[in-house]
């Protein structure tokens, strides 16, 4: 399959947006020490364990993890200021990265470092290579068994056991991505209703049907999310097709139109990647309320599908995250209210 375009960068038009969306970003480490855990460290159920831990400054660690459902894989963690020194336990939030991204893209692109820098939570940024469309339960091989690769087992099993186990994680959590990493998000509460005390999408594929009729470059990128989905044999594909079992969860959801925005350079193009994926959430929150089901909604019309919108709606949606994880006050009437 190819690969789904990269969310990372700004999109300049479709052109930008089908092909390189990003600019890779060299990540400045205060200091670097590596090793493993000490012989203690617990391993998950499954044998999942902690091989190696890069400390990149006082809040920022990235972990090398032995997965038996994923292989190798990188997570990036940002724990609290006075992690060292405390012994409490702490929610997690997990930002999963969008489609051709990478696990350091939240620390690179956004303020997230600075926006959680006065709050008791750990902050996971798990690698799900090359598309979060391909996080969910994969084809079963000819035994019946799962596939090579099943990023569900990771995302919402090894993981969270591993950092319970071994960073003090408490088992409350919420979930957020962008684009693919939203659809994954949303997947995933539907899927396991109350693992979640909130879930974010921001520009999140929410429906993979809408919009068929989008430009070429668009079209091409709709077939690949339908084709991989039927070759998933996922019994539930689309994020619009679960709505019903979203009620009870406390859900934000932000998006664009795709026209330029006012974080948008002087001059850029209309982006047809980010009207598509608009185009799917208008259909997904009207899905909410036609299913009697209250989502926080900034449906904030011009904007294009980049980072300078997903870092200002993450600010935006953290109030109601951190108060979802009881890691913060209720968030002031206008906040992420919708526009």
């Amino acid at each position: 399959m190819k690969r789904v375009p990269s969310d990372r960068g700004t999109a300049r038009g479709i052109g930008a947006a089908v092909a390189t969306l990003f600019v890779v970003a060299v990540t400045t480490a205060c200091s670097v020490s590596a090793g493993a855990p000490n012989a203690t460290a617990q391993p998950a159920d499954d044998g999942a364990r902690i091989v190696s831990i890069q400390m990149l400054d006082s809040r920022t660690r990235d972990l090398t993890i032995e997965s038996p459902a994923v292989g190798s894989v990188k997570v990036r963690l940002l724990v609290p200021s006075d992690f060292e020194s405390s012994s409490n336990q702490l929610p997690m939030l997990m930002l999963l990265h969008g489609g051709g991204g990478e696990y350091p893209d939240w620390t690179d692109e956004t303020a997230v470092e600075t926006y959680t820098a006065a709050v008791e939570v750990l902050v996971a940024m798990p690698d799900a290579q090359s598309s979060n469309i391909e996080t969910m339960t994969p084809q079963p091989d000819g035994t019946g068994q799962r596939g090579p690769h099943d990023w569900e087992q990771f995302h919402l099993t090894e993981l969270p056991q591993l950092l319970q186990r071994n960073w003090r994680a408490s088992p409350v959590q919420a979930v957020g991505g962008l684009s693919l990493g939203g659809y994954s998000a949303m997947m995933y509460t539907a899927r396991h209703p109350g693992m979640f005390a909130a879930t974010a999408s921001f520009s999140g594929v929410l429906d993979i049907t809408a919009g068929t009729d989008r430009p070429p470059s668009v079209a091409d990128v709709i077939a690949q999310v339908e084709q991989t989905a039927d070759e998933a044999n996922w019994p539930d594909a689309n994020p619009i097709d679960l709505v019903p079992a979203l009620h009870g969860a406390t859900l934000f959801i932000s998006y664009g139109n795709g026209q330029p925005g006012p974080l948008d350079q002087p001059g850029a193009a209309p982006d047809e990647l980010e009207a598509w994926v608009g185009a799917g959430d208008d259909n997904f929150v009207q899905a909410l309320r036609t299913a009697g089901i209250s989502a926080t909604v900034d449906a904030y019309g011009p904007g294009t599908h980049s980072w300078v919108y997903w870092d200002r709606e993450l600010k935006q949606a953290l109030p109601l995250i951190l108060h979802s994880l009881r890691a913060g006050p209720a968030p002031s009437a206008d906040t992420a209210a919708k526009r």
